[in-house]
């Protein structure tokens, strides 16, 4: 068995046939985590896991790059998006109501994105407090419903560690992950869990791997992104096995040890 930990069949990419691949997931015995980045995808995501009795879950939450900031322009992504306009002002009761559903599982994908940025020093300070803003109140709202959050980090380990530090009891997982040494002993130290994806086939992220403990390892495709190059055209949960793979060759442990251990912590971080 395995657990795609942050898939997005939520998305416009899967409109026409995410149930197919869904059971085509189920049927190969993978489970499947679809995180929501704005309102729209995270109800989408809920919609979607209450379908299904068992494996197929949810997180709701307001990714940074769709935080309304007025002062940047993002580029729309046609495989995101299905519903509403792109940018939203975050609404704590909102998303706290979507997230009675017993299959919500995890807040997230929150965090930090610097990658579309103002051009600015001024505007970059404003830019960064309104998403350090927001990813607070998200944490107090998984706070409140005793929820572990998916961390979403882009050029911004620094900012994300920093605000972290100020705050007490945090679970969850920086998914995607491509920080440094020193930025993964940060997170080892606030005992946070670690997803790793196809990226690990397009960056060199071997000694980090190595250095995480296996009980803080998780695995994920992202999809319909990060594609492992052992397939073509977009991605899905069937694909994690490549990063399992992946991973049980850099820790030098066979694939079943990684498959149960990753399972594991997928089940005991998410309660699932």
């Amino acid at each position: 068995m395995l657990i795609d930990s942050h898939s997005h069949l939520n998305f416009n990419a899967y409109k026409k046939d995410a149930d197919e691949v869904i059971r085509r997931s189920l049927n190969n015995d993978i489970w499947v985590i679809n995180v929501g980045s704005q309102y729209d995808t995270s109800k989408r995501a809920v919609e979607i896991a209450e379908k299904y009795k068992k494996g197929v879950y949810a997180a709701v939450g307001l990714h940074p790059v769709h935080l309304e900031t007025g002062l940047v322009r993002i580029k729309s992504d046609p495989e995101e998006i299905r519903f509403s306009a792109q940018e939203e002002v975050f609404d704590c009761e909102k998303y706290k109501e979507l997230a009675k559903s017993e299959k919500v599982v995890a807040v997230g994908e929150v965090g930090f994105d610097y990658y579309w940025r103002p051009k600015t020093k001024t505007k970059m300070g404003l830019f960064k407090e309104k998403q350090k803003k927001v990813l607070i109140q998200q944490i107090n709202l998984a706070k409140k419903l005793n929820l572990p959050l998916i961390f979403h980090c882009r050029m911004a380990h620094q900012d994300l560690i920093e605000t972290l530090k100020s705050c007490d009891s945090i679970k969850g997982v920086v998914h995607c992950y491509t920080g440094n040494s020193k930025d993964t002993q940060a997170y080892l130290n606030m005992g946070l869990h670690f997803g790793f994806n196809g990226l690990i086939f397009k960056m060199n992220v071997d000694d980090i791997i190595k250095k995480i403990p296996l009980d803080k390892i998780l695995i994920e495709t992202d999809c319909p992104y990060l594609t492992p190059p052992q397939e073509t055209g977009r991605n899905e949960p069937l694909y994690v096995k490549y990063v399992v793979q992946k991973i049980a060759e850099i820790k030098n442990v066979n694939f079943e040890k990684i498959a149960e251990i990753t399972t594991q912590n997928a089940k005991n971080l998410f309660k699932i």
